[in-house]
């Protein structure tokens, strides 16, 4: 089973590759890119490869505080459940009294 997800990796990989590659080959006309500190001119596709990843680091950045508070709220949830194991296992052993 293993060598099978293994060998869909490798392929998932090497498609994922090949794309890149036709994608940097079909958009290799060069672009004027103007930023707040210069100019440079570069490959369509790398500008685009480097807007993508510019998003994806926003995207990340923006849901950060909202993962670190599921994270907090996860913590103190646990610490909760521990405590009500505790307390239920210390009822179990309290000798019944008619």
């Amino acid at each position: 089973m293993a060598r099978i997800a293994l060998l869909f990796y490798l392929v998932a990989l090497f498609l994922v590759a090949a794309l890149g590659l036709a994608f940097a080959v079909y958009n290799a006309q060069t672009v004027h890119l103007d930023y707040v500190l210069g100019a440079v001119d570069l490959p369509l596709s790398v500008a685009l490869l480097g807007a993508l990843t510019a998003g994806v680091a926003l995207g990340i950045l923006a849901c950060l505080g909202r993962i670190l508070h599921l994270r907090h709220e996860i913590a103190r949830l646990h610490r909760r459940h521990q405590l009500a194991e505790q307390e239920i296992s210390n009822l179990r052993t309290l000798p019944i009294r008619d």
